[in-house]
């Protein structure tokens, strides 16, 4: 196989306007299974044999003969060359992915071995092509049977040999796409985090400021993906994310903890810390006070949760101002129209440099 250079893959995004701008919508649960070469073989092998039983062709017995090898070229380029494009076209193009899904990739894969596997199949797609006109050529230029069979014998082979090839790019594409499934669907906008210990609240918590249904359960790491829920204030739209939190070394993170470590670092613009001082979480307070020295440069607001059990409030000697929850609100509230303000100064500011550059070149 030749050396291969970086391949741009088709989009698989969804474009959706929020707060008058587009924000980039990634559902990485939908790409679909990378199959062997073996598989992909024996699919279009076995089209090709179906399709030449069912066809009726006519015509001399050389044009029959070169007919129905041809169909059968055909067959088998199609198959191989739809599932190859199929691939390419699921997976993201990462030169206009957001550069929070580019570090994530970064942080979960090899990137560039996957850059790579994507490049391969596209030289594989492209060969396979340029093999099925090459021996379709070949074989109409025939005079007899036996060059024809000997014809079709070898593509083939070549198209075999082109698909195990790149076997080992198609198994870590597999690879990759388990990983990237586990991957959040975040929107590139104005971003709220929660976060805290596991089983401390944040689900809940989510679920009552964002009117969504993120699954809860009395245990420890309930968490098993990013949930994320959407609070509308006077049109402008807030993304909620609720994250597991962990004092655990970087080297010991599972993968979605590393995703919200990732998530907490870039694209929080607002933090809110969960304390739960029941100690119904299993985590006492001066671990969760530890975990929130891990945030406070980002000036967290603070929420205590399930305030409801026994010991469920906190005492004088508590050491943090906490918000209610409609205090909590009212403060997203604002935040939000804060935010909404500097981005339409910034849009003002962007249009009129851009209206001073087109007067300049002009």
């Amino acid at each position: 196989m030749p050396s291969l250079s970086l391949y741009s893959v088709p989009l698989y995004n969804k474009h959706l306007k929020y707060n008058g701008c587009f924000a980039v919508y990634m559902n990485f649960e939908k790409l679909a299974p990378v199959e062997s070469s073996k598989v992909l073989l024996d699919i279009a092998f076995k089209k090709a044999r179906e399709k030449e039983a069912q066809k009726k062709l006519q015509g001399t017995w050389i044009q029959l003969i070169k007919r129905k090898e041809s169909l059968k070229l055909d067959i088998v380029k199609d198959s191989l060359v739809s599932k190859l494009e199929k691939i390419l076209s699921d997976f993201p193009q990462t030169e206009v992915l957001p550069a929070f899904y580019i570090t994530l990739m970064k942080l979960t894969l090899d990137f560039s071995e996957l850059k790579k596997s994507l490049g391969a199949v596209n030289w594989a797609s492209r060969r396979i092509r340029l093999l099925q006109k090459d021996y379709i050529g070949k074989i109409n230029r025939s005079l007899d049977q036996p060059p024809i069979r000997k014809y079709s014998t070898e593509f083939y082979g070549r198209v075999s040999s082109t698909l195990k090839q790149i076997d080992p790019n198609l198994k870590y594409l597999e690879e990759s796409r388990r990983v990237m499934r586990t991957y959040p669907d975040i929107k590139d906008m104005f971003t709220v985090c929660i976060y805290g210990f596991p089983n401390v609240g944040k689900s809940t918590l989510l679920n009552k400021l964002s009117n969504t249904k993120a699954k809860t359960a009395a245990y420890a790491f309930t968490t098993k993906t990013i949930n994320a829920g959407y609070l509308n204030v006077d049109g402008v739209k807030l993304q909620i994310l609720d994250l597991p939190g962990t004092l655990a070394r970087a080297e010991k993170m599972n993968n979605i903890e590393m995703q919200a470590e990732l998530v907490l670092e870039e694209l929080a613009k607002v933090v809110i810390f969960v304390f739960d001082v029941s100690g119904s979480s299993g985590y006492p307070l001066d671990k969760q006070i530890q975990l929130y020295k891990k945030v406070k440069d980002k000036k967290p607001l603070v929420y205590v949760s399930k305030t409801d059990l026994p010991q469920g409030l906190p005492g004088k000697d508590f050491p943090f101002k906490y918000l209610s929850l409609e205090e909590l609100k009212e403060e997203l509230e604002k935040l939000a129209k804060i935010a909404a303000k500097e981005e339409e100064k910034e849009k003002a500011k962007a249009a009129e440099e851009e209206k001073e550059a087109l007067i300049k070149d002009n």
